[in-house]
């Protein structure tokens, strides 16, 4: 049977060159910390990759600390402003929207729930963020802003500039998830004014279980994870040398092709978009026309059950989500879609498209060719 994987929203294979790289790092056995030479060497492999990191993102490298992924480096950022907001600052509230990672969202419930006040931005029917809702919610009582640059869903993106702009005019900091965004968008974090940003290397093409923070220079940071002195003193727990070679290989490949592999995804989603609008009736595409990621397209199927859809296009040996990955196991539709304004029967019929660097034409072709009859057939039982 032929396999289209079409899920890299939720992780993407490693790159050959990445497994490479992390195979010869394995001859790095010492610990980066120590002073010998065995330290020294795993130490400058991972200096070479924070460099890597740090261009792909217009950064210098000292402001890069390496994480565990962009799960933990989203909840650093809010347990700082817990930390400042227990310490006295004078600025208590924190702003975000109603459609960012579980990453973010479960940890401003657990902040809610222990009396800190968040406060959420909604967005329009392509999942654009509300701007002038948001201009009324700042404030020089608000501490933090968070809103990711691409949603994980739709890929929808933000215009971070401008949200950026107008959290510093009103004296608050700014960060960003752009855990989807990574290699798939420009993501400059000079040009974009943000004091914080997220980013996992399973996203583009590298390891999983490593990922990094942003940090800009002289912004707040306090250590999240306490211990050794790794990361300046910011990030303790020995150093996990070949996922972090792995991942600034894998940055270092965004840096070099990441433009025409962009082009080229547009290109792919456009013809599996059209494919599909063509020979199914009453198809919905979700998310944003031009302001999406070129690798993402969210569709509904009226009348058809997205759980339903996935698992026949899987018994096709195609890859897909109902949704983020990291909401799999829940029943419920997809809070991004009904945030978005999305009728509840479309976003259970909904069906995410995450392409990456692998997928082909033919792969397209081999989708457009199985979903017509999948639909039909669902669209059938629902109807008896």
């Amino acid at each position: 049977m032929r396999k289209v994987y079409l899920d890299n929203n939720a992780t993407t294979q490693m790159a050959p060159e990445v497994i490479s790289s992390m195979q010869q790092s394995l001859q790095l056995y010492g610990n980066a910390s120590s002073m010998h030479e065995f330290g020294r060497d795993s130490h400058v492999a991972i200096e070479h990759a924070r460099n890597q990191v740090a261009r792909m993102i217009g950064a210098d490298a000292g402001e890069i600390i390496f994480t565990s992924g962009g799960t933990e480096s989203d909840n650093a950022v809010f347990a700082l402003a817990r930390d400042l907001i227990d310490n006295g600052s004078p600025r208590k509230r924190l702003i975000t929207s109603t459609i960012e990672h579980p990453a973010i969202i479960e940890t401003c419930r657990y902040l809610v729930k222990h009396g800190y006040r968040i406060d959420y931005v909604p967005v329009d029917s392509t999942g654009k963020i509300d701007m002038d809702r948001y201009r009324q919610l700042l404030g020089d009582d608000v501490l933090l802003v968070s809103i990711m640059a691409a949603n994980n869903e739709t890929g929808t993106i933000q215009d971070i500039l401008q949200v950026t702009k107008l959290a510093h005019e009103n004296g608050a900091l700014m960060h960003t998830d752009a855990v989807q965004a990574i290699g798939k968008m420009d993501v400059d974090v000079k040009a974009w004014g943000v004091d914080y940003l997220s980013l996992s290397g399973h996203k583009f093409y590298g390891p999983k279980g490593v990922g990094a923070l942003y940090v800009r220079s002289k912004a707040p940071f306090d250590a999240f994870v306490k211990g050794g002195h790794q990361e300046d003193g910011k990030r303790a727990g020995t150093y996990n040398t070949p996922a972090i070679v792995g991942m600034g290989r894998a940055a270092q490949l965004i840096c070099d092709t990441g433009e025409q592999e962009r082009a080229e995804l547009w290109a792919l989603r456009e013809r599996l978009r059209n494919g599909l609008i063509a020979n199914i009736p009453e198809v919905v595409v979700n998310g944003h026309a031009s302001d999406c990621l070129p690798g993402t397209l969210n569709v509904s199927f009226a009348g058809a059950e997205g759980e339903s859809i996935l698992l026949m296009l899987d018994f096709e040996g195609v890859a897909v989500s109902t949704g983020s990955a990291c909401a799999t196991g829940s029943l419920e539709p997809s809070y991004v879609l009904l945030a978005s304004g999305l009728d509840v029967e479309l976003a259970h019929g909904s069906i995410r498209f995450s392409l990456g660097r692998y997928n082909t034409e033919s792969d397209i072709d081999y989708v457009i060719e199985k979903m017509p009859p999948i639909i039909k057939r669902l669209r059938e039982i629902s109807t008896r």
